[in-house]
């Protein structure tokens, strides 16, 4: 099994690149400000099994061969982007509910649709995509067992970490939702701020490197 203080090191790398705001924690706070906790908890599940399908792909070799494909890597890039504008296009659009109706501070989106949207985002991520194939095999032991269950183990040490840390990030988004729920107009305004977020980070992710 890998040693102890490789663990210990990777796990400190992966908490501090987690905790580092991305797409995954944008999209997150966004949907929370946009929908509010149920829908962002779903996506925060949708998010970290796209990131644990990462991961196993990963452990499965499939790794180098997407780190050696730079038009892969850049469809996985666009295709993550284009979906983060389209959430937030419908989420600002929803926003007038929120303006004209006390009522729809309680209505949220269905949790599997949520998930599902989650699930291709956190698939889609770059900042998780590039960790996971270019820093998580630098902490296997390849004298110390299977490389394969020794990735796996790691990428699954990964997702849990950020299990933690998204969910964190979408509660206290959620938290700040609730006070706006208490005037209509100010919980349509935080809804499009965080449309505008993802929309932003789509933007930003269509028209940048590979960068974190």
């Amino acid at each position: 099994m890998i040693p102890a203080d490789r663990v210990l090191a990777f796990a400190a790398l992966a908490l501090v690149v987690i905790a580092i705001p991305g797409p995954s924690v944008l999209f997150l706070v966004g949907r929370a400000l946009a929908h509010g906790r149920r829908v962002a908890l779903a996506s925060v599940a949708g998010n970290e099994l796209g990131e644990l399908t990462l991961a196993m792909l990963v452990a499965a070799g499939l790794g180098p061969l997407i780190e050696r494909s730079q038009p892969l890597l850049t469809i996985m890039k666009l295709a993550g982007a284009a979906y983060l504008i389209i959430l937030g296009i419908r989420a600002f659009r929803d926003r007038q509910a929120h303006e004209f109706s006390a009522q729809a501070a309680g209505r949220t989106r269905g949790c599997l649709r949520a998930v599902r949207d989650g699930y291709l985002v956190g698939v889609a991520n770059p900042k998780a995509a590039v960790f996971l194939i270019a820093i998580l095999p630098e902490f296997v032991s390849p004298s110390s067992g299977a490389v394969a269950v020794q990735m796996a183990f790691l990428g699954i040490l990964f997702v849990l970490i950020a299990t933690v840390c998204d969910a964190a990030w979408s509660l206290l988004a959620s938290g700040a939702r609730a006070w706006f729920a208490r005037s209509p107009r100010r919980l349509g305004l935080v809804g499009g701020a965080g449309s505008l977020a993802m929309i932003g980070l789509g933007i930003t992710l269509a028209v940048t490197g590979r960068k974190h």
